[in-house]
């Protein structure tokens, strides 16, 4: 059976360069016309991240704004996520929870992560995104299950971002309760990958990307890839994570899946970012992704501005963040002032994001999705 990854090496890097090169700015209508009659190829999505369709923004997020509201309406789902343990063993060089670091860590019981949890639920949220570290012998898979089986009935969606799990541990986290997964790619460049990635599990690339896969043939409902914008070269990674929804949605047709759009934020640590993704091209990447994926959410987090969220959503976003803390604990546990793994940039609450929504037109979304199991 042919994983992802066999698929992606038809698409080497000095293809992709070629047919960026290649793309010339009357490609762009040509293919943004073809949208009334057909799916776009893979090829039409490249012509959509080229320099070749800078000048065709308007009319990319024109026809974004129509496929967004034929697909979607008016409807936004907001999340929030929770850290339950910082504690980690990779040292990726981008990451704010480096080994390498020194800041205070913290690993919550359970009854800690269920405390915060639950005072999430009490500030209205439904949809929870439970996320961890990479140690397995600290925040193994069985105590993430243990965590998602004690807050399950406050929540209609428990959501994990985690790390990259075995099919037989995606099966025990969806029989806890766990209904969806998110896995960042971070880059799908894999010597840049090996190098941010010098010590630790994660430095195993193919096992990260085909982790979407397992989780898939596990029975999780819903699949969320991404690349951290800034890592690598902006049109090859935008590709990469384009096309990995693309082959995953069909070879799982009745799984949900969506892309995440993130740009790497400050952090505990250093690292200098040589790829930056400035807002004309995140802007490129989000209308290129809709027509590419017309049925497949979009998830804006809370490291973008509100400005830019809200210009976002009506070309694209379905799916928001807000009231967020990147920290562990500090909602009702003690709050160890541990910087976090980054630093977010929206930090409107609940009830704000939710009346921001409300004044564009849009309707925000806190429950879209209920276990029939529940």
């Amino acid at each position: 059976m042919e994983q992802f990854r066999e698929f992606l090496q038809a698409w080497p890097a000095e293809r992709r360069a070629e047919l960026v090169a290649r793309a010339t700015p009357d490609a762009v209508p040509a293919v943004l016309d073809k949208l009334e009659r057909h799916w776009l190829s893979p090829e039409d999505f490249l012509v959509l991240l080229s320099p070749a369709a800078e000048g065709h923004l308007e009319s990319m997020a024109q026809k974004a704004h129509e496929l967004t509201l034929r697909y979607f309406g008016r409807a936004v789902s907001i999340f929030t996520p929770l850290y339950i343990s910082d504690v980690c063993t990779n040292q990726c060089r981008y990451c704010g929870f480096n080994a390498k670091n020194t800041q205070p860590r913290r690993h919550l019981s359970v009854e800690e992560a269920a405390a915060e949890a639950f005072a999430i639920a009490d500030l209205g949220f439904q949809h929870i995104l439970l996320l961890t570290g990479d140690a397995p012998k600290v925040s193994s898979p069985e105590y993430i299950a243990g965590v998602v089986r004690r807050i399950k009935p406050r929540f209609a969606s428990v959501g994990i971002e985690v790390y990259s799990q075995t099919e037989e541990n995606y099966r025990l986290l969806v029989e806890a309760g766990v209904d969806s997964m998110t896995m960042f790619q971070e880059t799908y460049d894999p010597e840049l990958y090996a190098w941010l990635h010098p010590a630790g599990p994660k430095r195993d690339y193919g096992f990260r990307l085909s982790a979407p896969e397992r989780a898939a043939r596990a029975g999780m409902r819903s699949l969320g890839v991404g690349a951290l914008l800034g890592l690598g070269a902006f049109e090859q990674d935008a590709f990469a994570t384009g096309l990995h929804a693309w082959w995953l949605q069909r070879r799982f047709p009745g799984v949900e899946l969506s892309v995440s759009i993130p740009r790497i934020c400050p952090h505990e640590g250093e690292f200098e970012v040589t790829h930056g993704v400035d807002d004309r091209h995140l802007v490129q990447y989000v209308t290129a992704l809709r027509c590419f994926l017309p049925r497949a959410g979009i998830t804006c987090s809370s490291r973008e501005s509100a400005f830019m969220r809200d210009h976002l959503v009506p070309i694209g976003v379905t799916r928001v963040s807000a009231g967020v803390s990147t920290a562990v604990g500090g909602r009702a546990t003690e709050d160890l002032h541990n910087p976090g793994q980054f630093e977010i940039t929206d930090h409107r609450s609940l009830e704000q994001m939710m009346a921001a929504l409300a004044a564009n037109g849009y309707q925000p979304v806190l429950k879209d999705w209920e276990d029939p199991a529940a």
